[in-house]
């Protein structure tokens, strides 16, 4: 039985990987030139092109437009080939062997080759590294080359979901320069080159005339990314023609937009979540009683309601939404609950609690406002929450993972097991509300091991319920990615829900209908 869903597992697998493209245009004949603007909320003056540093909007968007990953998903889901033209597993699933495209260079001519990727990988690896994406690459134990056009990753236990690590681009490839990943190159092997790199201000991109996959892609001439952090500046930028395009547009004045002539809004649903995390290991919220009381206090769908203004659907405090394959539909919804919030103090030892919470608009649009409902409807069950609006230049540096008590937002990862391990797996980066369970440990790998989907749907569904009862981790929703353009933008019919501007891929995949 074993052998038979393993073969089901490769056939699966193989059907996937040797498709010809990372993406064809529903349009027959996209139309090429003319010079993109996008107006980008999600920059820093900390913005670099460190692929270890990636935090901000506009390193995803670098990072998406200017390189590429060994493998890429599709927005229906499915991966696809990148610089990896396909992958088999071993037999028992713990090795990897990616065969690597030929005749790919970098923008400098450079050839691409296989220490060029083994060197970009290992950046997230060992002891030393500060990646973001270091818990994702935890179980690798070895990158090799084998021959001349393939790598080996060798893995310290079964992973049927590795290749779906590699499409986080985080992940993407640069050259190497004496052995490592060269961390500060502008180079890479992506569809644009990057002009120039002005953080928190402006990059500039031209087309890569040698693409190795220009058929599909590549359409515009030149782009530039603006950032424009205050939301009614980007409303304002597209109405008045200085930018094409601008990502989080403002919720509360979008009727208006909607009216103004040759622009066109759309609203995508998405697996992008804001949360307001607590430090499980710092006082008050090490008490279990407290952060249940925490959870409770806050009113869903009144942020729903409020701050997205419907654009958007409830969350339940953890993070696979509800269009995810492995969504627990037996999952109560938590509600707000004045009565179990007093309850809970009261477990704890406690008539009333009083927190602070950091908030900034660069955690997420509306964070602000957010936090001001959060207070409000948890004082009326007992709970004082201190709102401390922190600046929004350098927040994720100096305010988040700093304070134990924080608002952020998280896009949808390729799959299950990084949602989990990025969010809530010890000794990730990223793991925010420092969650450490046994038995959800144990899970996680033993997941990644278990190639039964019914059996593996299971431990994904144990792990939400974990993630809700037990973590620091309110999730009161899920946001729509609601973006504007003008009218004569177009794409695809199918859009990522990866990251925001179809996973960052606006550039790469979108054209001038007149250009």
């Amino acid at each position: 039985m074993l052998d038979l869903t393993r073969r089901t597992f490769i056939q699966g697998a193989a059907a996937t990987v040797l498709a010809s493209s990372i993406y064809r245009p529903a349009n027959a004949a996209p139309k090429r030139g003319g010079h993109l603007r996008i107006g980008l909320a999600g920059g820093s003056s900390q913005d670099n092109v460190d692929p270890a540093s990636v935090v901000y909007d506009t390193a995803y968007l670098t990072m998406a437009t200017a390189r590429n990953t060994l493998v890429n998903v599709e927005p229906n889901g499915d991966l696809s080939p990148g610089l990896a033209v396909k992958w088999e597993p071993s037999a028992d699933v713990t090795q990897w062997t990616f065969e690597i495209r030929q005749g790919v260079a970098f923008h400098s001519g450079k050839k691409l080759e296989a220490e060029d990727i083994i060197a970009s990988l290992n950046l997230h690896r060992g002891e030393d590294s500060t990646s973001p994406a270091k818990s994702l690459m935890e179980p690798v134990t070895e990158i090799a080359a084998d021959g001349g056009n393939k790598i080996v990753v060798k893995l310290s236990g079964p992973n049927v979901d590795f290749p779906a690590v590699l499409t986080d681009l985080r992940l993407v490839i640069v050259p190497a320069k004496d052995g490592k990943a060269d961390r500060q190159t502008l180079d890479g092997t992506g569809a644009y080159v990057i002009e120039s790199f002005e953080p928190g201000q402006r990059i500039r991109f031209k087309r890569n005339p040698n693409y190795w996959d220009a058929e599909n892609a590549s359409f515009f001439d030149t782009a530039e990314v603006i950032v424009i952090t205050d939301a009614a500046a980007r409303m304002n930028a597209l109405r008045s023609g200085q930018v094409d395009v601008i990502n989080l547009a403002d919720l509360k004045t979008l009727n208006m937009l909607k009216r103004v002539p040759g622009i066109k809004v759309e609203d995508v649903p998405s697996g992008r979540f804001y949360i307001f995390g607590m430090m499980s290991d710092a006082d008050p919220y090490k008490d279990k009683n407290v952060r249940q009381a925490l959870k409770y206090a806050i009113n869903r769908q009144e942020m729903v309601d409020k701050i997205l203004l419907g654009h958007g659907t409830v969350g339940n405090d953890q993070p696979l939404d509800r269009a995810h394959k492995y969504f627990d539909k037996s999952l109560v919804q938590r509600e707000y609950d004045p009565d179990k919030v007093r309850f809970h103090l009261k477990q704890a030892g406690l008539s009333e609690l009083r927190v602070s919470l950091s908030v900034a608009e660069a955690a997420f649009p509306g964070a602000v406002a957010a936090g001001s409902l959060y207070a409000a409807s948890a004082e009326q069950a007992g709970v004082t929450i201190d709102v401390t609006r922190e600046p929004d230049d350098g927040y994720f540096e100096n305010v988040w993972m700093k304070k134990p008590f924080t608002a952020d937002y998280w896009t949808k990862l390729a799959s299950a097991d990084a949602q989990f391990t990025q969010g809530f797996f010890p000794g990730s980066p990223f793991n925010e509300t420092h969650f450490d369970n046994a038995r959800f440990n144990d899970l996680l790998v033993e997941a990644r091991a278990t190639l039964d989907e019914s059996k593996r749907s299971e431990m994904y569904n144990e792990m939400q319920r974990l993630v809700h009862e037990e973590s620091g981790a309110v999730i009161p929703m899920f946001a729509n990615y609601v973006w504007a353009t003008k009218a004569n933008v177009a794409h695809s019919a199918e859009l990522s829900t990866k990251g925001d501007l179809d996973g960052f891929r606006c550039i790469e995949r979108w054209w001038f209908e007149n250009a």
